[in-house]
């Protein structure tokens, strides 16, 4: 199976994982699409093309990405399923489940992302571990 060629134009399952990793860290960071594509030298429409899968994104660019939102190029594959994908890369004879994935992935909602900032704004230690508290507590009570 070549991975590489895709005849009807639809962007491949791992490009488009990629690309939303990509936008995930960059709106945790509070980076605009504009401001990461000044660092890279591209236009924001790039970066849209990047964050939709619509367009490979490099190993070495890749890697400048990561330098620039601060993580390792893993974070962009973290939580990659190819089972969930129908998608057969690798060669080992039986299929191991995967860790932590889910149908729809959370961490990629706009709601979750800010939820996420919002809580890392508060700089008391005390009231984050008591705003957590509280969410599990309302959590509970909506089961």
């Amino acid at each position: 199976m070549e991975t590489g060629t895709n005849k009807n134009k639809t962007p491949h399952p791992v490009d488009v994982h990629v690309g939303a990793k990509i936008r995930q860290r960059r709106t945790m960071l509070g980076v605009s699409q504009e401001r990461l594509a000044d660092s890279l030298d591209l236009t924001f429409q790039q970066i849209q093309k990047y964050e939709t899968g619509r367009n490979r994104v490099s190993a070495s660019r890749l890697y400048q990405i990561g330098e620039i939102l601060d993580t390792d190029i893993s974070h962009f594959f973290d939580g990659f399923n190819n089972n969930d994908n129908n998608a057969t890369f690798g060669l080992a004879e039986n299929k191991q489940a995967s860790y932590g994935n889910t149908p729809k992935d959370i961490m990629n909602e706009k709601e979750t992302l800010e939820l996420i900032k919002a809580y890392y704004a508060i700089d008391d230690v005390k009231l984050r571990k008591s705003f957590v508290k509280t969410m599990k507590q309302v959590a509970k009570t909506t089961d």
